[in-house]
This record gives C-alpha cells, sequence and structure tokens, in this order.
C-alpha cells in the first residue's frame, strides 16, 4: 500500500516519523546523562555485539595448499607489488596447480603432521568437555 501512495501522501508520514525519532533521541541523550554508568555498561555491550564470537574447540587443521600459500605470499607479493588480494590468491592457486607431485610432497607431508594435530586436540577437547 505504501508504494501505491503518492509523494504528497507520504509526507505527514514521513514528518511524524522524524519527529519521533528526533523525540526518541532527546528522551535517549537525557537518560544517558542521567545514567552514566549504564549507558558506558550500554555503549560496551553494544561495541562487543559486533565482534566475532570465538569458537570453541581445537584450531581445524591446515590444507597442503594453504600451508604453501602461507609460505609463498610473501614472495608473490614482492614479485607482484601491483596486484590485489585476490590477485595473489589467483598467481598462487596458479602455481600450486602448476607444480609437481614432488613438489608438493612437503606439503602434504606438513597438512597430514597438522591432521594428526587436529585429531588429537579434537578428542583431547572432546574428553575435558563431556557433560
Amino acid at each position: 500500500m505504501w508504494n501505491e501512495l503518492s509523494e504528497e501522501d507520504k509526507e505527514p508520514y514521513r514528518q511524524k516519523q522524524a519527529a519521533l525519532k528526533t523525540e526518541y533521541e532527546d528522551s535517549l541523550k537525557e537518560w544517558r546523562e542521567e545514567n552514566p554508568e549504564d549507558a558506558k555498561a550500554e555503549a560496551k555491550a553494544k561495541k562487543g555485539a559486533n565482534k566475532k564470537e570465538k569458537k570453541e574447540g581445537p584450531k581445524r587443521a591446515n590444507s597442503a595448499f594453504l600451508l604453501f600459500s602461507n609460505a609463498a605470499r610473501e614472495r608473490v607479493k614482492k614479485e607482484n607489488p601491483d596486484s590485489s588480494f585476490g590477485d595473489i590468491g589467483r598467481i598462487l592457486g596458479a602455481e600450486w596447480k602448476a607444480m609437481s607431485d614432488a613438489d608438493k610432497e612437503p606439503y602434504n607431508k606438513l597438512a597430514a603432521e597438522d591432521k594428526e594435530r587436529y585429531e588429537n586436540e579434537k578428542k583431547q577437547w572432546a574428553v575435558d568437555h563431556q557433560n
């Protein structure tokens, strides 16, 4: 129904909304002045609400490609200083794809070790957090 109203018909509602918003902001400002400790707590809670909660449990295992990317990223950034983050990721992906299995083996070995670490930590975490 709102979309069917003309701009002229919508104007009284917009004015009422603006007046209510001003009234709300004024009363909120007054409340904050009268309750400074509560206002600080509110601001702190609001600030923390936007932060991502940290997940519980062990950090997941890294893949061989991720280990390669972490090792090669600085070199690729130096070789391609004007490249964006996405461009660097594409370069790393192309390098990984072009590598032989023998060249990938050290990263595969590290990934297998990290997977073993993760599985052990996951088992220990489950034991520690049984109800």
